[in-house]
């Protein structure tokens, strides 16, 4: 694998810096974007979006639903408001279309958290002595969704991270503040991506959601593959890469079929060859 300073740098020389670092920037905007435009009303009265990203109204009308949420308010026994219910099925029905894990990519707060932890833990060289295993998101998530039947409360939204972004910015520090720097300590001293690709459940749950999306990074042209390995060093899940780059041989198709990709498009940005691309879900 080529020193940190040397990834990216063929992608930057083959395709220019804009595309090289594309699909980053693009995810940037729009998770800065989503952020400003619920900060928009509290701080400065335009109310475009009421709510947050758990529970939201777009311009009065439009209400979107954390589906980890409503999963909590039923098992806690509580009765949800029809606009809660309404509002996850539209949530649902869009991370069905193109891909679950594209929140934790392109929408959600903490991921920002989560890549600048990254960073510095490679520059700082620091190799993590706990492991979680990638499933272990899942048996997390299946704790969190049966808490409320025992306790009758919706234990997990008292220390869900992205929430408690959005009220630490407009009530200032507190826990909120507390949780992110807990997280961003945790991927850089702990394990490399722990919270995104190990803990975190609404993760998981959106990976579910996620594996019927038709929406696909596909590698087409992975005959053009010269092995620089940088995709496996910038993905989130690198483990998704192989069965598609590396399939030919056995029968498998191009396209990264695993639910747990986040369709961030950080391996298409990486790769000097192009040998990936976004597209669609095609019988192989």
């Amino acid at each position: 694998m080529k020193q940190l300073d040397k990834i990216g740098a063929e992608a930057v020389e083959a395709k220019g810096f804009f595309k090289a670092y594309k699909w980053l920037i693009l995810r940037r905007i729009s998770q800065i974007s989503i952020m400003v435009l619920f900060l928009l009303g509290p701080l400065a009265g335009i109310w475009i979006v009421k709510g947050n990203l758990a529970s939201s109204l777009i311009l009065d009308t439009v209400p979107l639903g954390e589906p980890l949420l409503l999963l909590q308010t039923l098992a806690a026994g509580f009765v949800p408001l029809s606009t809660m219910v309404l509002g996850t099925v539209i949530v649902v029905l869009f991370y069905m279309l193109v891909g679950g894990r594209v929140y934790c990519s392109w929408f959600c707060p903490i991921n920002i958290v989560t890549d600048s932890a990254n960073w510095l833990r490679e520059r700082l060289n620091v190799s993590g002595s706990i492991h979680f295993a990638r499933k272990s998101r899942y048996w997390i998530l299946l704790m969190v969704v049966l808490l409320p039947l025992f306790t009758g409360t919706m234990a997990y939204e008292s220390v869900n991270p992205v929430p408690m972004v959005h009220r630490g910015i407009i009530f200032g520090a507190g826990m909120a503040w507390s949780m992110v720097v807990a997280i961003f300590l945790f991927d850089l001293f702990v394990q490399r991506k722990g919270w995104c690709g190990h803990i975190c459940p609404m993760g998981a749950l959106y990976s579910v959601i996620g594996t019927v999306s038709p929406l696909r990074v596909r590698a087409d042209k992975r005959e053009a593959c010269d092995d620089c390995m940088e995709c496996f060093a910038v993905c989130p899940e690198p483990q998704v890469i192989k069965p598609a780059l590396k399939g030919a041989e056995k029968g498998i198709g191009p396209v990264i079929n695993a639910s747990t990709c986040t369709n961030c498009g950080r391996c298409i940005d990486i790769c000097a060859e192009e040998v990936f691309h976004f597209g669609f879900r095609k019988p192989n």
